[in-house]
């Protein structure tokens, strides 16, 4: 299982999905372009001192970071299955866009509809969720779904 974030903008969000990816043995990939510097401070300073333990690849291109034959999931706020309705593998990719816009067209447009989630919320009025927290809400459900070898509930 990997977490992949599409063009990510904002250093905090990045960083918070970092010590995410370092507590859970995440890997994490970063497709460019990125609207920071990885030494961005800010980037540093939500991920604290866990950069030496996350597992991070950063792509050129979408392409790059979804190869031939892997399953990715692409969470978007246009999804029409709620993320909790799949099963997740072991090898599976969480995918996740920008911030302010979500998932490049192309992108969402290279995979088939049932690919693509989203995670619902009550409140009509709410747009969206922060990107660190709806990666967070991805990964843990997946890895409750695939028991002890993720590190999720048995």
């Amino acid at each position: 299982m990997k977490i992949v974030l599409v063009h990510p903008e904002i250093p905090p969000n990045t960083g918070s999905i970092g010590r995410l990816c370092a507590a859970t043995g995440t890997p994490l990939v970063l497709v460019e372009p990125l609207g920071f510097s990885l030494d961005d401070r800010y980037l540093k300073r939500a991920g604290l001192d866990y950069w030496p333990w996350i597992n991070l690849t950063v792509a050129p291109n979408w392409r790059a970071a979804l190869p031939e034959g892997c399953r990715p999931w692409l969470f978007t706020a246009r999804g029409k299955r709620s993320f909790q309705e799949v099963e997740y593998a072991a090898g599976d990719l969480l995918v996740f866009g920008q911030e302010t816009v979500g998932l490049p067209d192309e992108l969402m447009a290279a995979f088939p509809e049932d690919r693509q989630l989203r995670i619902p919320f009550e409140n009509a009025n709410v747009r969206s969720l922060n990107l660190a927290q709806c990666a967070a809400i991805a990964l843990y459900e997946a890895r409750r779904q695939l028991g002890p070898s993720l590190g999720g509930a048995a």
